[in-house]
């Protein structure tokens, strides 16, 4: 708790660098996923059944999976090594942008889904096509919207395993409040590690609030259109 209090250099140097990766890893997933879930709402293919049944098993992908893959990935034998890039925060942010993508899109694909089995029709006889009314109906519910982003981004920020692998825990470099965490409590350093526990919990704590006032946001708002 001191070093939270007497803002240890070292301890919010690690937040920051959490909060920069987590936040680039989901306003990318967050440009993709919304738009393939609302592709997905409205598209109609053979084998779309499939491609939706692997989507939801996405959902309970391990981090450490998504760690393998990028790494193989962005490794020097590699087809992606020639970047250069694993072991910096760019090969953390695509791993969490991985990791989190499946969740926006899948949570998108069924918010609008069920929005346009409501009200679908009324905006179908207004002469907008499909995939327009999917944009349009996660605009209407864009507080579900708010609420799905948030779930991602808790996600990304407390997950240790895809991070550990790509960024290599480099002190200075990559090192991210849950590798941190876990390198410092192997240690024995307990006052950093209790330190970075304490502000992860208030960053989960903090989505968990904004999940709650999204969802009362959205009622009020469904009740004043009564």
């Amino acid at each position: 708790m001191t070093l939270v209090v007497e803002a240890d250099p070292v301890l919010w140097r690690t937040v920051r660098l959490s909060l920069a990766v987590s936040f680039a890893a989901c306003a990318i997933a967050t440009a993709f996923g919304l738009a393939a879930g609302s592709w997905l709402s409205v598209a109609f293919f053979p084998g779309r059944r499939a491609l939706l049944g692997l989507l939801n098993t996405l959902l309970a992908l391990p981090s450490v999976v998504v760690g393998l893959v990028v790494y193989l990935l962005l490794s020097r034998s590699g087809p992606l090594g020639a970047w250069g890039i694993l072991f910096t925060p760019s090969a953390m942010v695509i791993a969490q942008t991985l990791l989190v993508l499946p969740v926006i899109t899948a949570l998108a694909r069924q918010l609008v889904s069920d929005g346009l089995r409501d009200g679908g029709d009324q905006l179908r006889s207004m002469g907008a096509r499909p995939f327009t009314c999917a944009l349009l109906m996660l605009l209407h519910e864009r507080w579900a919207v708010v609420t799905i982003l948030l779930t991602a981004f808790g996600r990304a920020v407390s997950e240790v395993g895809a991070v550990m692998i790509v960024g290599g825990n480099i002190d200075g470099v990559t090192r991210v409040i849950t590798t941190t965490i876990a390198l410092e409590t192997s240690k024995g350093d307990l006052p950093l590690a209790l330190g970075l526990g304490l502000v992860l919990l208030g960053l989960v704590g903090f989505v968990n609030l904004g999940i709650s006032l999204t969802h009362r946001a959205q009622g009020t708002g469904m009740a004043g259109t009564r």
